[in-house]
């Protein structure tokens, strides 16, 4: 059965950085990256858009013992590998041409909480200052305007 993202589902592609596993294959438009139910934690993140679209893709990771990293773009690390830090929280936003014609959708699986309420366009998701790992994570592009999906625990967090 096909869903209202077919169309879409190849415009984004993203990878984690997992505890145990390093980096998993590419995933796109609505996947989940990451696991669920393995206390495992995302220690790094690379998000592409389709070269077919003008624009960028721009997002930053809350790290532990780090707080929030600089923007990332087009495929480049968020996070870390090899220093066992756990991502917390994430941004993800669009910009140039891409972002006049499509909103970037993510939530979260975060430790403790699950899965958290999809948000969208840069605003925080997973936590800050509770100590709690990201496990888990889906991106999707949608077209501009379209109503991210309801309900879920808040989708950012903050002690």
């Amino acid at each position: 059965m096909k869903n209202n993202n077919d169309n879409n589902s190849k415009l984004v592609s993203y990878r984690t950085h997992l505890q145990d596993f390093g980096w998993g294959s590419y995933l796109q438009s609505g996947q989940t990256s990451g696991s669920i139910g393995k206390a495992k934690r995302l220690e790094g993140i690379q998000i592409k858009l389709d070269p077919s679209i003008s624009g960028s893709i721009q997002y930053k990771t809350h790290i532990q013992s780090i707080g929030w990293q600089v923007w990332k773009s087009n495929n480049e690390l968020s996070g870390t590998t090899g220093q066992a830090k756990r991502l917390e929280g994430i941004q993800i936003k669009l910009s140039g041409e891409a972002a006049t014609k499509y909103d970037v959708q993510y939530r979260v699986h975060s430790q403790s909480y699950g899965w958290q309420a999809w948000t969208k366009n840069g605003q925080s998701a997973g936590t800050q200052g509770l100590a709690k790992r990201l496990e888990a994570i889906e991106i999707k592009l949608v077209p501009k305007n379209t109503a991210l999906p309801a309900g879920g625990k808040p989708a950012f967090i903050k002690k």
